[in-house]
């Protein structure tokens, strides 16, 4: 019954964003509608959480009317150090999201009200341990963009359209500490727009179902983690997926990743807020993760996840210091420069945990090409590193129907062999893509942990056996494919051509009697 009333809240909270989206088509770009809608369902959100934190508080202190969305500004700014040293940021109750909507229609200077919101909240993080995860976060929020209106009044009015329909998103009730719709509403318009707008969207948003497959294999055999990180983390859904799956304070010191598009980097950070993850809780970095890792303090790292660009030109032996970076000079070989998947790869395994998994959405053609790639391979196979590899469906990614892999490193592993699974047919059609349904995924899970060779799904194979067949890690090499053509019965087949021949042979004689009787005929 409850996931009934879930489902009905969530279909309830689609329908409302698709409502904003379509009140405001025509003014606002599809993609660049979903900043707008995210920066103001962020704005919204720590508004509400930041009041909520103060007035539990003056309610248990003994003050049960207290409302600090009602206070004075000139008294509020007094608790302001205490404030941003425990929530990371400060809003003045006149700025918080409620107050400025309850205006919002009659405030001409609407876009002056809330970029002095928006300024004043990151500016309240500055110089303390939260101001790096506050900076920039409400840049793509560009309140006097033209994209908004031509002019100053149309602008505004969008304004207004927005502030009201987020404010009219049902998002929960905080004493039922049911914060989850925030973080749902963000993968449901990540989701949106991400199929709409090929790769702009799909290179940085992995399907719920990929990031929750994943994870999971991570986390085989354990409860808990460390710490996660995505080398690659786009707006941050395969890290969040811990939280999900193992609530967020089994992940004991928090989420780790590093974004190279700064825009991207501004949603993953909003999109750990909306997920309730506390601002000491995440450390997420911007920049090239190849070429300047943000976190070498942090690693090493028991569960690594990522879904890096495919195919993507990187330094390489442009960059002669690289091959000295103990990240890639145990292979003894940089990736290629037109392809740095596996500089992705040998990255994730150096900042590994002993102990630890790391689950990585592959490219297939670094599986089985040849020159420096054959050369990381048999780094990887002759060191026992490749737990499996996973060929999962086609068309399961937006913006690109390619058919990906999965490959999952180990660092302890027990034997000497490599497991190799195609999950090729572990999908569903779903309108134009293909989609993992739960019991697909419970499938590769139970083969992966159950390491047992599975006849046309799975098999165990030697690492000699690997490198006997050139390092090749292409599961159609290992797993044989089923031949569902139907089996002939070749006496049987004969048996018909036979009758088949015999009875053209009747027909023609008995045309050509036929024929004859015709032709006396004509004749007399």
């Amino acid at each position: 019954m409850a996931d009934n009333k879930k489902e009905q809240e969530r279909a309830e909270l689609h329908r409302t964003i698709w409502g904003i989206a379509n009140d405001l088509r025509g003014s606002v770009d599809g993609w660049d509608f979903k900043h707008y809608v995210l920066g103001m369902m962020f704005y919204r959100y720590i508004s509400e959480n930041l009041t909520n934190y103060i007035n539990k508080g003056e309610h248990e202190a003994g003050d049960p009317g207290f409302d600090y969305a009602s206070l004075k500004d000139k008294k509020a700014i007094q608790a302001k150090d205490d404030i941003v040293q425990t929530k990371g940021f400060f809003i003045l109750p006149s700025e918080l999201f409620e107050n400025v909507r309850k205006r919002a229609a009659q405030d001409d200077n609407l876009n002056v009200t809330l970029q002095r919101a928006f300024k004043n909240i990151e500016n309240s993080a500055k110089g303390t341990e939260s101001e790096g995860d506050f900076a920039g976060l409400f840049d793509d929020f560009d309140v006097n963009s033209n994209k908004l209106g031509g002019t100053l009044h149309k602008r505004n009015g969008s304004l207004v359209k927005l502030i009201n329909g987020v404010g009219e998103m049902k998002l929960g009730n905080y004493q039922d500490n049911n914060i989850d719709a925030f973080g749902d509403a963000y993968e449901y318009l990540m989701a949106m727009y991400a199929s709409n707008a090929g790769k702009s969207g799909g290179e940085f948003y992995t399907p719920q179902e990929v990031s929750e497959l994943l994870t999971r294999i991570t986390l085989v055999g354990r409860n808990k983690v460390n710490k996660v990180y995505d080398p690659a983390c786009g707006s941050g859904s395969l890290l969040l997926k811990f939280a999900k799956i193992l609530g967020k304070n089994k992940v004991r010191q928090g989420f780790f990743g590093q974004e190279i598009n700064i825009t991207t980097y501004n949603l993953c950070r909003i999109n750990m807020f909306l997920h309730d993850i506390d601002f000491d809780k995440f450390n997420i970095a911007h920049g090239d993760t190849l070429t300047d890792p943000q976190h070498y303090d942090d690693e090493p790292f028991e569960a690594i996840v990522s879904n890096p660009p495919y195919s993507i030109s990187w330094a390489g032996n442009d960059n002669q210091l690289l091959i000295n970076d103990p990240r890639f000079s145990p292979a003894g070989v940089l990736a290629p420069k037109s392809k740095a998947d596996l500089a992705f790869i040998m990255h994730s395994l150096s900042w590994l945990a002993t102990n630890g998994t790391a689950a990585i959405v592959c490219f297939p053609g670094i599986l089985y090409r040849t020159g420096a790639e054959r050369q990381i391979r048999k780094y990887l196979i002759d060191n026992n590193f490749v737990d499996c590899v996973i060929q999962l469906s086609d068309n399961l990614f937006f913006g690109t129907s390619i058919a990906t892999c999965i490959m999952v490193l180990k660092k302890s592993k027990d034997k000497n062999k490599t497991l190799f699974i195609n999950a090729s047919a572990e999908c569903v059609k779903v309108t134009n893509n293909n989609k993992l349904t739960d019991e697909n995924i419970n499938n590769i899970l139970k083969a992966y942990i159950d390491k047992k060779d599975v006849s046309y799904f799975c098999k165990l194979v030697t690492n000699k056996d690997i490198a006997d067949n050139e390092y090749n890690l292409t599961v159609s090499s290992y797993v044989e494919q089923e031949d569902t053509r139907k089996a002939v019965d070749i006496k049987k087949l004969n048996a018909e051509i036979e009758t088949i021949v015999a009875r053209e042979d009747k027909l023609r004689k008995d045309i050509a009697i036929i024929i004859a009787k015709i032709e006396n005929t004509s004749h007399e």
